[in-house]
Formats: structure tokens, sequence, C-alpha cells
């Protein structure tokens, strides 16, 4: 029995747990007077999450470090002058999908996720390159101000350039590589629901440094697994025939998955043959229990391969069901476990275990009362427990995945009609353990930025169509140029993004053509959105430089090329909408609006705004509206249309852009 402290809370271990909240990386490892491990924070990195430059600090701690560690941690606070641009022609089902699809560079999508998704993705899962020597990493540059790279970060749009050969002769091959990993998960990590998980692919170049990075960024006591993925391995090789691959699983909050008595599950293997099997017994017994009993144990004497947990589901009970007898033996000696139970016929005591019964009393007279408990002809024998194999459908998951990767190549090589990618990921695969971390919750956002061919998307939607949920997804790939002698780009793609792209148009297509009446209502399409420069013109003249006709070009807001709908996906960002709300377009008093979810925001960016266009907008009532401050003749105007809003519609809140 555990004792009364008798003492007060110990108030500095409290204040680290909430800064450890806040601030999974900067809690640390050290000891106390007696040389004992205690939990510490780390000020130097507390100041570095705390600053806007750069921070040294020479202090020595338990924990992964890398030249260029600092940086990155800035890289992920530093603040962008970016936008998301919509491009409607590379997207499908447009004003009605949930699904996203961003070019880009993955940093600068992250952080203009931060507003919208905060808290809000149930499930992260990457395949991140993996640092064999012939992988490229992001250069990821931050040694100045952010204020600095806030100004900068408005004058170009980095590409696929933004990518560099990472050679194992590079000195600084290791750090590059969890450089561009440590500012991207911690990103990323905020990103989670309380209840989130992250996967990350790797294999055994950078498993240990991920796995300590991943405990730094997301704490050591969420880890919930280290899975192996064994694919085709080489005969030939020298040691092991290689092939593995890992995914390491971490919980946003374990204890949050431990009280909701979350479970990871997958279904049983051999699961719908015994079933099958054991309807064609009941069918070819015209109905008679014990006859098909004596099949069905035939059935399985005639398999070469008993499949483990399986085996013991011999029996067919009056109704066609299969059971097998199992035992309700406590594992643990409790006394509320300690009770009589009666045999139906004698009345008399059943033989007890020693340890007691598996379930309490309450539980056990309900079990009686379903027909449960398999008692014996008297007292004398020990009751056992009717357990049906349709409650066994699922198995918990098995860290271990035997799939070799031909397959999934091949499937998208048909799929595409070329093979373009040697070793996508398999959606299969994929689609197990994305169940897994969302069964509880159908209509779960999915996140993967480092996308590739698009696999992540794929399993959404194929198991979106097996058990008609409502899952989205958000991907984000690099406008990576190909190859100009890759055979993606003899037949007219770019960039990995528009194969990417290509491949869940026709994905999409096929899942619903295969799901049938039941893909009706399948939501396989996506918005794509491109990673920009704000959609604000930038002004870098003096008022002496001007001359007169440059004049008005220097008053305008917005850049030239930029439309409405540029902006406004740039004030879903700042506002922190849902970038996949539905977005209806209409006219009032020869004004173009654009009307977000029903009215909850309402956008006018027409050059000139009237009066009457102001009232008809404010007498919908809506949650919010925004106007171009441009568009305003004077500020008389504009406080003119402050004020037709506390008359009409006091509940709405009203910005200029």
């Amino acid at each position: 029995m555990d004792k009364l402290k008798m003492h007060s809370s110990d108030l500095t271990q409290r204040n680290i747990d909430a800064i450890a909240e806040l601030f999974p990386t900067v809690v640390t490892e050290t000891v106390d007077t007696e040389g004992n491990p205690v939990r510490a924070v780390d000020f130097d990195a507390l100041r570095q999450e705390l600053s806007d430059h750069l921070v040294e600090g020479p202090q020595e701690r338990y924990q992964l470090d890398w030249p260029g560690k600092r940086a990155a941690a800035f890289a992920a606070n530093a603040p962008i002058a970016k936008t998301l641009r919509p491009v409607r022609e590379e997207s499908v089902d447009f004003d009605t999908t949930k699904n996203l699809f961003i070019e880009g560079d993955n940093l600068d999508a992250l952080k203009l996720l931060q507003e919208s998704y905060l808290g809000k993705v149930k499930l992260i899962y990457i395949d991140p390159p993996y640092n064999t020597g012939n992988d490229f990493v992001y250069e990821d540059d931050f040694a100045e101000s952010s204020a600095d790279y806030l100004a900068r970060s408005a004058q170009r749009s980095n590409t696929g350039d933004r990518l560099v050969a990472n050679m194992e002769a590079n000195g600084r091959f290791h750090s590059d590589w969890l450089s561009m990993m440590y500012s991207r998960l911690k990103l990323a990590r905020s990103l989670l629901t309380d209840d989130g998980v992250m996967i990350v692919a790797i294999d055994d170049h950078e498993h240990a440094n991920l796995r300590s990075m991943l405990d730094q960024v997301i704490g050591p006591d969420n880890f919930l697994a280290s899975v192996v993925w064994q694919g085709s391995g080489k005969n030939d090789a020298r040691f092991t025939s290689g092939g593995i691959d890992y995914m390491l699983i971490y919980a946003r909050t374990k204890s949050k998955l431990i009280e909701a008595d979350v479970r990871f599950k997958a279904p049983k293997r051999g699961y719908e043959d015994v079933m099958a099997a054991a309807q064609r017994c009941w069918a070819e017994s015209g109905g008679d229990s014990v006859r098909a009993t004596e099949l069905l144990r035939a059935w399985w004497r005639s398999k070469p391969d008993v499949e483990p947990g399986l085996a013991a589901y011999s029996d067919i009970d009056a109704d066609g069901k299969v059971f097998t007898r199992d035992n309700l033996r406590s594992p643990n000696p409790r006394e509320n476990l300690m009770y009589d139970v009666p045999h139906p016929r004698t009345g008399q005591p059943v033989k007890r275990h020693p340890n007691g019964w598996v379930y309490a009393k309450a539980r056990m007279q309900a079990l009686i009362g379903e027909g449960r408990i398999l008692f014996g002809d008297d007292h004398t024998t020990t009751p056992r427990l009717k357990r049906f194999l349709s409650d066994m459908s699922t198995q918990a998951i098995r860290p271990l995945v035997l799939q070799e990767r031909a397959p999934a190549s091949d499937a998208l090589a048909r799929l595409l009609g070329a093979k373009y990618f040697d070793y996508p990921k398999d959606t299969g695969v994929l689609a197990t353990w994305i169940n897994a971390a969302t069964s509880d919750d159908k209509k779960a956002i999915v996140l993967d930025f480092f996308a590739g061919s698009g696999s992540t998307a794929h399993a959404v939607m194929n198991l979106n169509a097996a058990d008609q949920g409502n899952r989205r997804f958000i991907l984000v790939q690099l406008g990576e140029e190909l190859d100009p002698g890759s055979l993606a780009r003899k037949r007219g793609y770019a960039t990995l993004a528009d194969v990417a792209r290509e491949r869940l148009r026709r994905a999409g297509a096929q899942v619903k053509e295969q799901a049938g009446l039941l893909g009706f209502d399948l939501d396989v399409g996506f918005r794509s959105l491109h990673v920009a420069t704000t959609n604000m013109a930038d002004t870098f003249t003096t008022a002496d430089d001007l001359v007169q006709f440059a004049l008005a070009e220097a008053v305008a807001s917005v850049k030239p090329d930029r439309t409405d709908e540029d902006l406004l996906f740039q004030v879903l960002l700042d506002w922190g909408l849902d970038l996949a709300e539905p977005v209806a377009v209409e006219e009032i008093g020869a004004r173009r609006v654009l009307s977000v979810a029903d009215d909850a925001l309402i956008a006018c960016f027409a050059d000139e705004v009237t009066d009457a266009v102001v009232k008809e907008i404010a007498s919908r009532h809506p949650l919010r509206a925004v106007f171009l401050d441009a568009g305003f003749a004077s500020d008389a105007a504009r406080i003119n249309t402050e004020q037709i809003f506390r008359e009409v519609s006091p509940g709405t809140e009203v910005r200029a852009i």
C-alpha cells in the first residue's frame, strides 16, 4: 500500500511538467546532489524557444546534440511572409472536397498550417529521406534574425533548389539530416490532437538518431512502438539479407490513449476463412449443431497450416455461431472475485478456481443470463466461458510487417501506365496503421508532409471505401523537378508533385468505381494549393525615388497577378479557418463576393466597395467579413462600413487587408 507523502506538493516538478507540455525539447536529465538522475529544464534551450535569434549555450547535458541544432530550433520558430494559393485546374472536386494537396517546402507549409490545424490532426505519417548517402535534404538557412528572414521570405518562393545532395563524404552528413528533421518534427507535433499519433518511417541509417530526436520532440514517455517492416532482402548480402525498414510510432499524449482505452487492432489473419468454413458446415448439416461441429473439426484437421489462436474455435452452437470454451480463471487472486456460483441443476456451488473468477459477480451473473457460461453435468466441474469467434475478428496489431515491395511498385505502375517510382509504400500496409490510429474517429485528418508519390492519400481513400469512413488527408510535397532523362519527364510531368497529383486523380477514380453504389459519397478529390510569397505588394522604394507615373502602383496593396481566391485563402490562414471549407461565389451589387461555409465568412475584394454592398453583406449576419482596404474610397467610407455592421450585425468581426 502506498504511503501518504505527508508534505506539500513539489512545485518545482509541477512547473517542469507544465514546461514539458509546452516545450518537451527543453526538458532533459541531470543528477541531484546525491547523484540520482532527475528531470531538469535546459534553460539554454528554453531561451532559444523564447528568442527570435540564435542562442548559444555551452552547458553539457544528456541529449542528442549536433552542429546546427539551435539553428534548426530557430528555423521552426522563425515567421515567414508566405501564403497558400489555390490552383483550381490542378484540383479534383475543388468546391466540395475536404482533402488538400500542398505543393511547396514542407517547412513553410507546416508553419502556414499552424493556425488552421493546431491540435486537429489525428495521425501524421511521414516517409522522409532515409539519409543513405544518395538522398537529398532540405537546405535550411536561418542564421539571421526572424525579422530579417520575415522580410526576405516575402521576396522569393523557394522550390526545387531547396534540395541539396547529402553524400556520406559530407562532414555534416548526419547533422544536416538531423537539422532538417528537427525543425519539421517540432512544428508537426503541435498539429496533433491530444490523442493523436505520429508514425515516421526510417531504415537503419538514422533509426537510432531519429528515435532519440523523437524522444526529445515528443517525449520518451509517449513512445508506443518500433515496428519492423521486412521487405525484399538480398541473398548475396555479406551478413544479413537486409531489406528492413522501421516505423517509429509516438503518441502526442500516451496517457490520453490509455485513459480512453485505445487499442491498436488489425483484422485477425484467417478469420474470414474460418467463418466461411463454418457457414458451409452449418448449411451442409441442415442446421444440426452436433453435425456442424463434426464437419468443422474435420475441416480443421484437413488444414496443413493451423492459424494460431483460431484452431480452438471448433464448436458450432444451436444458433450456428462458432465458439470455443475458454477458462474463467483470474490471473491474480482478488477478494471480490472469490464468490460462489451455483450450478443451475444441482444448486450447489461449482468448483472454483484458486485465484477466483475472472469476472466480478455482477458481470458473471449477466453472462449466465446470456447463456455465455457453459456448466458441466454437475457442480463438481468448473464452468467455462463461451467465447464467440465473431467477437474475435481483430487482434492486437503485430509490430512485424512481412510485405514485399514489388507488389506495391507493380500496382502503381499499372495505375499510372508506367513505372515512375522504384519503392512506393504499400497502401495496404499503410491502411492497416491508419485504421489502427483512426478507428475511433472515421472523420480524422491524416497528414503526410513528405508525400512522395501520394501513397498515404491513396491508402486513406481505400480505407474510407472499405469502412465508409470520412477521413481527410493533407499532403505536402515539394515541387521537385524531375530528371530530364526520367521516364516521367518524357511523359510530360515536370515535377514529382505533378506525378503525385495524377496518381491521386487516377486512384480516386479507381476507388470510386470499385466501391460501386457504396462509393457515391466518397470524397476522392483534393484542393491543390501552392506555397507562395505573400499576396501583398512590397514597396522598397523611398518617397524621393518615386516618380509621378509610379505612384498608383506604389499605392496598390495586392500584387497584380493575385486573384480574390488567393486573397481569401490568405485570410483563411490568418484567421485560422479550415482550408477545406466550401466556398460559394456570387455577385452582390455587381461586385464579386466569396462566401465560406454558409456565411461563416464573407469576403469582398472589389476595388470599389459601395454602402449598398456592405449593407447587403451585413444583413446576412456573417460571423466574419473582410474587405480590401484599397476598396474604400476614403477613411470616411471605411468608418461608415464599421458603423453599418455595428447597427445591422454587431456580432460580425470585420477586417480589411
